[in-house]
């Protein structure tokens, strides 16, 4: 770019050219030549993006775990464009990174930190020990959080929302960290973990499946029947109430009826509209314990009137290939949720446009995941957010 015209121009009329570029021409930019991936970084082009935030919606894959690659690579699949992209992790100075969830155009994954010594080379932070990390693949920033006990990134399900708030939520606890800390005053340093960390006890009934966060509150299935036969519920908390003894509550009106038995396996997805949650699950064909499934069906929930409605079922076709697959998974958020199953080798996307209208489709060209039961989630990749 030395050479170029483009280099003569101050910087602040180049940023004013490239931020009339949709994102995707940014980012495809930004790896042309150091001096523009530099100018279209800068703090000041960032700010300008964010007087009209854009972000580009992405389908990402959690990576296997069984296969952690040298070359740590986050894949992610752009509907609009019909096309797979991969964002290089390599900027990031640690080992077996696990991409979890994203917020806000941030990426969280879990990593492990270098071992540290002291003068007596004596351990000071264990190899084995996980932390979470956010960062901007677009802009190559990070942040590393406090350091978090390897249990935690094992048995723990982790929620990511606006500003900064990340939650680690297990049966019988909460962690939640906050830069504002806006929960209580001050830090907490219990049970082992680190300050800036707030730990809370949970009173859930059983594990919770699919957990999802709702501006502040946290919704979670979980099962309250019996060890023969299944039973799901709703529960839900706000973060302002994680202090209490008995923080959850159920969610549930007299009306639904029989409304988790019609389902089989359900899980929760975050719609785009905070007031509103999916729930997805195999459509079964009768009440009886062992029945089979028909196709799989896409409810929403109002949260506050409480009123379902659906809004999609698998077209006979595509369950055909999920029919032969004795397990299968559902991610997603906002419009859109994917479906994976074994051996299929190929994903399914819902997707529901502005108007309200929906669409079902395969996704093809998935590859390095094993048994293709894949699991993920989206991925709103933005310039101007900062860790």
């Amino acid at each position: 770019m030395d050479s170029s015209p483009l280099n003569r121009l101050p910087e602040e009329t180049l940023h004013q050219i490239f931020f009339q570029l949709p994102l995707r021409q940014i980012a495809t930019y930004k790896c042309v030549c150091k001096a523009l991936y530099s100018a279209l970084s800068s703090p000041s082009f960032r700010h300008l993006l964010s007087t009209q935030p854009t972000s580009l919606s992405l389908i990402a894959l959690k990576p296997s775990d069984r296969h952690i690659s040298p070359f740590p690579t986050l894949h992610a699949f752009d509907p609009a464009l019909n096309k797979w992209l991969r964002f290089s992790l390599s900027f990031l100075p640690f080992s077996s990174l696990h991409p979890i969830t994203s917020s806000d155009g941030l990426l969280y994954l879990w990593a492990a930190l270098p071992a540290l010594r002291n003068s007596n080379t004596t351990h000071v932070r264990n190899s084995s020990q996980k932390s979470l990390v956010v960062c901007n693949p677009l802009t190559r920033q990070f942040k590393i959080l406090p350091q978090l006990g390897s249990a935690w990134s094992r048995h723990g399900s982790v929620l990511a929302g606006s500003g900064n708030t990340v939650l680690v939520l297990t049966e019988l606890a909460i962690l939640y960290y906050s830069e504002s800390n806006d929960v209580k005053n001050g830090d907490v340093n219990c049970g082992g973990v680190l300050s800036n960390w707030l730990k809370f006890t949970s009173n859930l009934p059983s594990k919770p499946r699919s957990p999802v966060l709702v501006s502040d509150v946290i919704l979670a299935l979980c099962d309250v029947g019996s060890p023969w036969r299944s039973q799901w519920a709703i529960f839900k908390t706000k973060i302002t109430n994680m202090e209490k003894t008995k923080q959850w509550v159920r969610v549930e009106k007299r009306q639904w009826g029989d409304i988790f038995g019609i389902l089989k396996r359900p899980r929760l997805v975050k719609a785009r509209n905070d007031k509103k949650v999916y729930m997805v699950g195999g459509l079964k064909s009768s009440f009886a314990l062992q029945s089979s499934c028909t196709t799989i069906l896409i409810l929403r929930l109002d949260l506050e009137s409480l009123e379902w409605e659906e809004v999609g079922r698998m077209p006979v076709e595509m369950y055909k290939c999920f029919m032969e697959s004795s397990k299968f998974k559902v991610f997603g958020g906002g419009n859109k949720v994917c479906f994976s199953a074994k051996r299929v080798g190929r994903l399914v996307l819902w997707e529901e446009s502005e108007e309200g209208k929906a669409e079902w489709r395969w996704i093809e060209g998935l590859s390095g995941n094993g048994d293709g039961l894949c699991r993920g989630f989206v991925f709103d990749a933005r310039l101007d957010a900062v860790p």
